[in-house]
């Protein structure tokens, strides 16, 4: 019997509910977010990639990363790292330095009386009862026409404790030689600057050093000037290194030691002074302080270099490792300083080279020498096209290179 009963069909699906507008939005804020995080995680490996094979960024790994990452915001973190593995890794104490650590070369020069400064006396360790060639100054690198060295240099151990540490000093005659701020596109960036590396050929014919400057300018607390113009700001109070336009170098306060005149060559600011009056700054242990930079601890000890100035006008370079901001303040007061302030800090920054060679003739990194062997690239740094920083250069007047009536009166 057939039946008229309809045949049986299955409801229809629901049609598919459209997304709300939040859902549809949301799921694009995905996409973007990790696109964006895709783009920026590429972006960031290659420039570190880029980092790690650039030698301005430092000699070592470590130091290459650590560049890059206070350029591009993670300073606080950089500095956090820094601080707990020297925190976790101090330098070994007690020890002896080894028998040539206090350096070699001519301690006692026959040169003409007159004409220069006294040569410097020796310098007392910090470590206590001085060793045998500790604290003596040796004459260094390019010497006058009339030969008066320009330059000394001495080696102290660093303090009572890390005795098997060496620290190296440099003492300048500011009557024989200029000073000279080269400029860097990193350091303080800008420019064309009218000095800038690498040292030119004729620059360097009657070169005797060159050695760093200060922090970067983010860290430095301080400001810039050069050519004519200010870079960053002069800070009243900041610790200053001030070039007059007849060349001579002078260390001390913003504010209250210099202010603006035509004489200002240039200015580059670095923190506050370690050493003032003769007696070393008050707080310098102080953990928590930040008129020292806030980078690495003050306490800290880590390679570190300051420069200081005696009250005859002579200019004195310490630099060498296990410092902290108080031993090096001590060195430099030890030395005679009157005034004094902290540069650069770590292995990759702390250089002083003095060049060796005839007079009025161009020298290059391979007739220079690291005050310390073990600081980190050397001498042909100044000379080379990839170096960014600034740093200064010490070159022997044009009387004291040239025979004339008054030198040969002097002999």
């Amino acid at each position: 019997m057939e039946t008229k009963r309809p045949t049986y069909r299955p409801p229809r699906p629901p049609s598919p509910k459209k997304p709300s507008n939040f859902v549809f939005w949301r799921r694009r804020l995905i996409v973007i977010v990790a696109t964006v995080t895709l783009i920026v995680v590429f972006y960031l490996g290659i420039s570190l990639a880029f980092a790690l094979t650039n030698q301005s960024y430092g000699a070592s790994a470590s130091a290459r990363a650590a560049e890059w990452g206070r350029q591009h915001g993670f300073g606080g973190v950089v500095t956090w790292i820094e601080n707990e593995y020297y925190s976790l890794n101090p330098p070994k104490k007690g020890g002896r330095p080894s028998l040539n650590a206090f350096g070699q070369g001519p301690t006692q020069v026959k040169i003409p009386a007159g004409g220069h400064l006294p040569e410097p006396s020796t310098v007392p360790s910090p470590a206590g009862t001085n060793l045998k060639g500790e604290g003596v100054w040796h004459a260094v690198g390019r010497s006058t026409i009339t030969g008066i060295p320009a330059e000394y240099e001495s080696f102290v151990r660093v303090d009572p404790v890390h005795t098997s540490f060496v620290a190296g000093l440099v003492w300048m005659d500011t009557t024989l030689m200029k000073a000279q701020l080269y400029s860097g596109s990193f350091i303080p960036g800008g420019g064309p600057f009218k000095y800038s590396a690498p040292i030119t050929a004729n620059a360097s014919k009657n070169l005797v050093s060159a050695f760093n400057a200060g922090f970067r300018m983010q860290d430095a607390n301080g400001g810039y000037y050069t050519d004519g113009k200010t870079l960053y700001a002069l800070r009243k109070g900041a610790a200053s290194i001030v070039i007059f336009k007849d060349g001579t170098m002078s260390v001390g306060q913003w504010g209250r030691d210099f202010t603006m005149t035509k004489q200002v060559a240039s200015v580059r600011q670095n923190l506050d002074l370690i050493v003032d009056d003769s007696k070393l700054a008050r707080g310098l242990n102080d953990a928590n302080s930040t008129k020292w930079g806030t980078v690495i601890g003050n306490s800290i000890y880590v390679w570190r270099s300051g420069i200081g100035e005696l009250a005859n006008g002579a200019i004195v370079y310490a630099g060498g490792p296990s410092l902290s901001v108080k031993t090096l303040a001590t060195i430099l007061l030890n030395a005679g300083c009157v005034r004094a302030m902290e540069l650069d800090i770590n292995t990759d920054w702390v250089q002083y080279s003095t060049f060796s060679g005839a007079l009025n003739t161009p020298v290059n990194g391979s007739n220079g020498k690291s005050l310390l062997a073990s600081m980190a690239e050397g001498p042909s740094r100044y000379f080379a096209t990839w170096e960014n920083r600034d740093f200064f250069t010490m070159t022997l007047r044009k009387n004291e290179t040239i025979v004339t009536a008054k030198s040969t009166k002097k002999k």
